[in-house]
């Protein structure tokens, strides 16, 4: 091994967490500079045409790029294992540039059915007003992606596992099957987070968080990612994020910085203790079904073993008695909180008929296995034993 090989391409996940991206000043810093500043100064007149026209590579505008939000970007792209990354204001502001930066009016779409809402929109309501038609299958069914990118597509995208549903995508198959197609897979990894699952080595072109969830993880800031190879990053996707303005504060990425510090600690912690209460959910008469790819039952276990290291912190569950039991169970909660929000070191409930997934037709909520009595739990940094407590006495009111 040469002595001059950069030891910071042997670091593993743990130290990349930790040392990713760091850049200190010459104050010589230990935690990372917060470079609160939307502009940066030339010394001539000289020095900010070629800042402009790329002869020098340095920080021109806070829009553009930014000391801390840079580090950010190093870091996460470290821990990813992707070419490059650049940031946004929040994980939809991810999603909306991952795709349109890419697609053209006449260009076509294909994307797995079972969808957080906001992406529904975006994919159903959002791209035809520009002449950008979106085909949806039942992303668990590859035949229907057989047929679907049987003809031309510009790009495919899916979530796996899916917010409500924890459905699972095979993701290297349906890699293949976009490439011949000639689209690019975007992946939205928020619920397997990078810990658990590498969509770019199991084929995809982009990966998309919304670093509001599990890499902040605290409930404190928004903020979201899209990541990818250099190309796409710098000529497809910057500057489309230049030119619109959907950036990452340099304080919300220094927050999320010092998260990705403790992440996979969070997150393995968090799922051990999901394991046991979709478990413990999974033995109560009241419950109909416990959606969680870590159990036996869930109907892509296997799939889930083969191309994840961990199945999450979250899970959904759906009631015999409908809307009425899950709000009776909701009503009966005392620790766990009712919130929208996931990822969190508090663990947090959720009715997705009612809140994430309410804009959507009743008959398209059906269709993505989202049902009344359905309930979404994001499991939290709580001892495992207090949160099934609070569960049982709920289920006990």
């Amino acid at each position: 091994m040469s002595n001059s090989e950069d030891p910071r391409k042997r670091w593993r996940l743990r130290t990349r967490q930790v040392r990713g991206g760091l850049a200190r000043t010459g104050m010589h810093e230990t935690s990372e500079a917060l470079f609160l500043t939307s502009g940066f100064v030339y010394g001539s007149p000289l020095e900010a045409e070629q800042s402009f026209d790329g002869t020098l590579n340095r920080m021109v505008y806070s829009r553009f790029s930014n000391p801390t939000v840079a580090m950010f970007e190093e870091r996460l792209a470290a821990i990813e294992g992707a070419e490059a990354c650049r940031a946004t204001a929040s994980g939809m502001a991810a999603v909306h540039a991952a795709l349109m930066c890419q697609v053209n009016a006449g260009d076509r779409v294909v994307a797995s059915r079972a969808l957080f809402g906001s992406c529904q929109w975006i994919l159903a309501e959002l791209m035809p007003r520009f002449g950008i038609a979106t085909e949806f299958v039942d992303g668990k069914d590859l035949a229907a992606w057989e047929a679907a990118l049987s003809r031309p597509a510009k790009a495919v995208f899916v979530e796996t596992p899916a917010n409500p549903t924890l459905e699972l995508i095979d993701l290297a198959a349906v890699a293949d099957l976009a490439h011949r197609a000639g689209a690019s897979l975007v992946v939205d990894n928020v619920f397997a987070t990078p810990v658990f699952q590498s969509p770019l080595a199991l084929g995809a072109d982009v990966v998309v968080y919304s670093a509001t969830k599990h890499i902040d993880g605290q409930g404190r800031c928004l903020g979201g990612a899209v990541l990818g190879s250099h190309a796409f990053c710098s000529d497809v996707l910057g500057p489309y994020l230049r030119n619109t303005g959907p950036v990452l504060s340099p304080f919300n990425a220094w927050v999320l910085l010092k998260g990705l510090e403790t992440l996979d600690l969070r997150v393995e912690r968090a799922a051990a203790t999901a394991e046991r209460i979709a478990g413990f959910l999974e033995g109560r008469p009241e419950v109909r079904r416990v959606l969680y790819p870590g159990l036996a039952s869930h109907p892509q276990h296997d799939l889930a073993r083969r191309q994840m290291r961990g199945y999450g912190t979250v899970m959904a569950f759906e009631l015999e008695g409908g809307k009425k039991a899950a709000y009776d169970l909701l009503g009966g909660l005392a620790t766990i909180d009712i919130s929208n929000n996931l990822g969190d070191s508090k663990s947090l409930i959720c009715h997705p008929w009612t809140t994430t997934h309410q804009r959507i037709p009743p008959a398209e909520k059906i269709a993505m296995g989202i049902g009344e009595g359905m309930l979404r739990l994001s499991v939290g940094l709580e001892d495992v034993d207090d949160l099934i407590e609070d569960l049982a006495s709920a289920f006990g009111r």
